[in-house]
């Protein structure tokens, strides 16, 4: 599956027993050798009361809390397969439980949950909270915002999308000491009071043509910055994103897409 073409294999793990390794994981992300993948999601049952559980592995098998591109395909997945016939599902993830919701159009809504900013909850190395922070890399100041929506993101406000430094700020902000748990990296130039351009390095997979939780946090940073108002379209290399959020203490609202590619078995 995909979102925006953030590519998922997508496993029910509800009606068979499916164990992975990292190094299995990894073979399978290969796309050479393998399927290929930026990240892999499990269908589990829930351990409390809601509908299912979500597991998030990257492509180099680590586990994360939070994707929001993945939610969507997660929620299309299990209705289209048949594992509830809810429109709107609850669904347990390692950052605590969020709430999908699809329209006739398969047009998918994730309520993220609530942000966090404290430097601790992130994780960030910082003492306390600011508006942004600043590192240097590369012998130059890089500023940044920072938040956490299940998983950590950093903010980098730029002048032109298409030059923005991914491969080298992005790669070193992402597992800088700063990040304890590294982060995700999203590079943000403002189109309008109402707009954003996003590229995003995922932690663990770098360059995407989406990141969900990514678009959240960049409209979640620019708003707080006072530089876009809600609700926010994200134009990232895949496609659009909306977000909605009413500020400090309620929860994102991120709406868009989710398409199936193919069903297929694998060989382990």
């Amino acid at each position: 599956m995909h979102g925006l073409g953030n590519d998922f294999v997508v496993i029910d793990a509800i009606n068979q027993t499916v164990r992975l390794s990292s190094e299995q994981i990894r073979n399978m992300a290969d796309r050479r050798h393998g399927v290929g993948f930026d990240q892999l999601l499990m269908v589990k049952e829930a351990q409390g009361d809601a509908g299912f559980r979500y597991a998030i592995y990257n492509a180099d098998g680590s586990e994360v809390s939070q994707c929001g591109n993945g939610a969507r395909c997660f929620a299309l997945f299990v209705t289209q397969k048949g594992l509830t016939d809810k429109s709107s599902i609850r669904v347990e993830t390692n950052a605590g439980e969020i709430i999908l919701s699809i329209s006739a159009d398969n047009m998918v809504q994730v309520n993220m949950g609530v942000p966090n900013f404290q430097p601790a909850n992130i994780p960030l190395a910082m003492a306390e909270e600011n508006g942004t922070y600043e590192v240097e890399i590369e012998q130059q100041r890089v500023t940044f915002s920072a938040l956490t929506i299940g998983n950590p993101h950093a903010v980098v406000q730029v002048a032109d999308i298409a030059a923005a430094p991914l491969e080298t700020v992005g790669k070193i902000l992402e597992s800088h000491a700063v990040f304890p748990q590294r982060a995700n990296i999203g590079f943000s130039q403002i189109i309008s009071e109402s707009e954003i351009a996003l590229r995003v390095y995922e932690r663990g997979a770098g360059e995407t043509l989406a990141c969900g939780s990514g678009a959240c946090a960049a409209a979640i940073s620019a708003i707080e910055l006072g530089l876009v108002k809600s609700p926010v379209k994200v134009t990232l290399p895949g496609g659009d994103l909306n977000v909605t959020w009413r500020g400090r203490g309620n929860p994102v609202m991120m709406t868009g897409p989710a398409t199936f590619v193919f069903d297929g078995t694998m060989q382990l």
